[in-house]
């Protein structure tokens, strides 16, 4: 019998697939996967339910239903003053990772380069691979994570179709600052390449700091491709609706490959997309405050079991260095912590590519503060019980 594609035959099961089977196993509290454990405001499942039963659950159209396009747009001019044509410059997809295929499919051709900065989200690599492309990876160490104009320029050449973005940065929390930013939109004009912008996260930034998109800075709008989340800003992850923003031009292109991808997505979750969107500052405030109490919250309970914690300027995550109370790699240490602490987290390592330069580092681990406060306070009591038995 003929192979399958090699491709997909070869990936391994997922880090996050691997921990939460061993979590379940265990009986462990999973602080790995990015996801919060409450649902989102009965206001916005209300009006997914409405939308059930008082709109078409037949087709929309493919590029989302005109509602929800409208709400994008406002919401777009509304929070960074972007002004954007719902009808040609909007598309709405069945979660960010759809978006992220669908750009990576439209713009990449056979040996065309993308660059990834490392640590990257999981689905990145693969992605780019199928569609033809050729990774390059730039990598950034902790605690700071920063980006140089020499780190970049090693990888950037006339081979280099696109970089991929990722501000709020999963996993390592990392909010670019202005002048990463600007040397980001620099360097896309002088090698002439895409910028695909994940910014599922854009509304879970801390301690005062706001997301820039990169799309509204001069020069970036025919670059860019902005793709958000409905499910990361209103705590409904298995919504999976997400939208990409783009130049009409270049969003024409994308909605080639999203029309073979998906073409569409449920309808009444679009509708209740387009009411969540208009939802009064305090709801987005209000998660913001939120989401910061959890992580000092788990952060000042991490750094009291020795756990080196890094800054999370935004996302669910807070990453810490394990080297002061483990000698063990990072993939061992969260074995070890999800069988005897009962709890669960992510190596760090998953999201760095033996294919970058230098050795991926093996002392760093990823938790998701995303929880109930009781949750994180049950998870810090089984870490000092587990780690004191080490």
């Amino acid at each position: 019998m003929k192979s399958p594609n090699p491709l997909f035959a070869s990936l391994p099961t997922t880090v996050f697939t691997r921990m939460s089977a061993l979590a379940v196993r265990h009986g462990a509290i999973n602080l790995g996967q990015g996801f919060p454990d409450r649902d989102g405001p009965d206001w916005i499942i209300e009006a997914a339910a409405r939308a059930l039963r008082q709109e078409s659950n037949q087709y929309p159209p493919a590029t989302g239903v005109p509602t929800l396009r409208q709400a994008i747009a406002d919401h777009e001019a509304r929070f960074y003053g972007l002004s954007v044509d719902p009808d040609q410059e909007v598309i709405v997809t069945s979660g960010a990772t759809e978006a992220l295929a669908d750009c990576f499919l439209a713009l990449l051709e056979p040996g065309d380069e993308a660059v990834v900065i490392e640590p990257f989200y999981d689905s990145y690599v693969p992605q780019i691979r199928a569609a033809g492309g050729v990774p390059r990876f730039v990598r950034l160490t902790p605690p700071d994570w920063s980006v140089s104009e020499a780190g970049l320029r090693t990888v950037l050449s006339d081979k280099t179709k696109l970089l991929v973005l990722n501000s709020p940065m999963n996993p390592s929390s990392k909010l670019f600052t202005d002048e990463e930013l600007t040397l980001i939109a620099r360097l896309a004009e002088e090698f002439d390449f895409y910028v695909v912008c994940d910014e599922v996260y854009e509304h879970l930034t801390f301690d005062g700091l706001v997301h820039k998109p990169l799309i509204a800075r001069e020069g970036m709008r025919e670059r860019c491709v902005r793709i958000a989340s409905a499910g990361k800003i209103f705590s409904f992850t298995g919504w999976k609706v997400g939208y990409m923003i783009a130049d009409a031009p270049l969003a024409s292109v994308l909605m080639k490959a999203h029309q073979f991808v998906t073409f569409t997505t449920p309808p009444a979750l679009q509708y209740a997309v387009a009411a969540a969107l208009a939802a009064p500052d305090d709801y987005f405030q209000g998660l913001i405050d939120e989401q910061q109490a959890l992580r000092d919250f788990l952060s000042t309970g991490l750094k009291s079991l020795g756990f080196a914690v890094a800054p999370a300027a935004g996302t669910y995550f807070i990453t810490t260095d394990i080297s002061a109370i483990s000698d063990l790699d990072d993939e061992v240490f969260c074995e070890f912590i999800t069988r005897e602490a009962k709890v669960a987290a992510i190596p760090m390592s998953a999201f760095y590519s033996p294919e970058g330069a230098g050795d991926v580092p093996r002392q760093f681990v990823r938790f998701c503060f995303s929880k109930q406060k009781s949750v994180l306070d049950e998870a810090l009591k089984r870490l000092d019980r587990g780690l004191a038995a080490q």
